[in-house]
């Protein structure tokens, strides 16, 4: 499995926002979208209006979807999700510092300092049939390295065949539009961010935290 850069990288937060003003627009009635996550705002289901129409022009073989299961994250609810995992992640492993800590945490959470979400830049999405059926990718969207066994980093050789021919189609469906995946959570794509500027070589990201208004 190649380096992983991780979203705590220093590199990545010193990367400018050249903030470009895009909304976020409501993905219901545009793309599938699942509601595991719902929240009674309907922040979940919204994107940066450029991130979206890039989703939207994805080309699937036939008889695949994309399923979205989340897009925005307020910034509490993200310093929340972030700090939990931390939290667990010491009280798990006793031995580990707070630095170590938080390096591990953002394998899978992002810091709220650089998190794509909270800038309406990323989505977390998996692959389904015309009738919903979510195919095998592997694991499940969102489960963490401990609980997978490291499965869900994108690259892992410990899955099966058929799994690793869904997470290649996904793949390139959404990187020929664009979109950079962060190599912890086969799951997760963003366009914008300050990962994706650091992925991709642009000189500044072009969301930054928004409030869905």
């Amino acid at each position: 499995m190649r380096d992983i850069v991780l979203i705590s990288d220093p590199r990545v937060a010193t990367i400018p926002v050249r903030e470009c003003g895009e909304p976020l627009e409501d993905v219901r009635g545009r793309l599938r979208i699942d509601s595991r996550l719902a929240d009674a705002e309907g922040a979940y289901a919204h994107l940066r209006a450029g991130l979206l129409a890039r989703l939207e022009k994805a080309s699937l073989p036939s008889g695949f979807e994309l399923l979205i299961v989340e897009g925005y994250r307020p910034i509490a609810t993200q310093r929340t999700y972030f700090e939990e995992y931390r939290d667990q992640l010491l009280l798990d492993f006793p031995d580990m510092s707070a630095d170590e800590a938080y390096v591990a945490a953002s394998r899978y959470v992002s810091p709220v300092s650089v998190a794509p979400h909270t800038a309406g830049a990323a989505v977390d999405l998996t692959l389904c049939s015309p009738e919903g059926e979510e195919y095998d990718m592997g694991t499940a969207v969102n489960d963490n390295p401990e609980q997978s066994e490291g499965t869900c980093y994108t690259a892992a050789s410990n899955i099966s065949a058929e799994a690793r021919g869904h997470r290649e189609i996904l793949g390139a469906a959404l990187e020929e539009v664009g979109l950079v995946n962060y190599p912890t959570e086969w799951w997760h794509w963003s366009y914008g961010d300050r990962y994706w500027a650091m992925s991709t070589g642009a000189p500044h990201a072009l969301y930054g935290p928004t409030d869905l208004t």
